[in-house]
């Protein structure tokens, strides 16, 4: 009986002993505070990526937004500069318009239609054969003329001004027939 009381005694001991190194183990204790403080943390990184996926996403829109006025902007001064470096052209000792000078005037109508706030100066070329007096007066008839049409196709009177060089503004000085069809013109320029 003594063997198994020694028995049970050891027995006792032993888990005892499991007991004690059981409960004196190093435990983990997750408090409420330290839980707290991770998900505020993890709160923040994701607020703070989502700020920086907004700030990059509005930097793209904001880059867009003046890629676009430039490519407007540059549109805008191609078809200003068409407007005025398309001459309307005639024909020797002629104030008619051709076909070709009606439909460029009806471009240069559109444009003005869509520039508003641009007036003009319709400028009156000759070539220089003929007397000053007279080039001065066929440049005149060449420039009212082109005006007069403008103001069929819509465009207000008080937006044009004429004025005639006569043969003093060649763009040409040759003097032969290609230099003297270039100077037979009407040529604009903005006010």
């Amino acid at each position: 009986m003594n063997k198994k009381l020694g028995f049970h005694l050891l027995m006792a001991i032993l888990v005892a002993g499991l007991f004690l190194t059981a409960s004196c183990a190093k435990k983990t204790v997750v408090s409420d505070a330290t839980s707290i403080e991770d998900q505020a943390q993890t709160d923040a990184e994701a607020a703070a990526a989502k700020a920086a996926r907004k700030a990059e996403a509005e930097r793209i829109r904001q880059q867009e937004i003046q890629e676009e006025a430039a490519r407007k902007q540059a549109l805008t001064e191609a078809a200003q500069t068409r407007f005025l470096n398309q001459n309307i052209h005639f024909e020797y000792d002629s104030a008619q318009l051709t076909d070709t000078a009606r439909a460029l005037l009806r471009e240069k109508a559109d444009w003005l239609k869509s520039n508003p706030e641009h007036k003009i100066v319709i400028e009156g070329h000759c070539d220089e054969r003929g007397t000053t007096e007279y080039n001065l007066a066929l440049g005149e008839r060449r420039a009212s003329a082109v005006k007069q049409y403008l103001q069929d196709l819509g465009i207000g009177s008080y937006r044009m001004i004429t004025v005639s060089y006569g043969e003093e503004r060649p763009l040409d000085p040759g003097q032969n027939e290609v230099a003297y069809s270039k100077n037979r013109r009407a040529q604009f320029v903005l006010k």
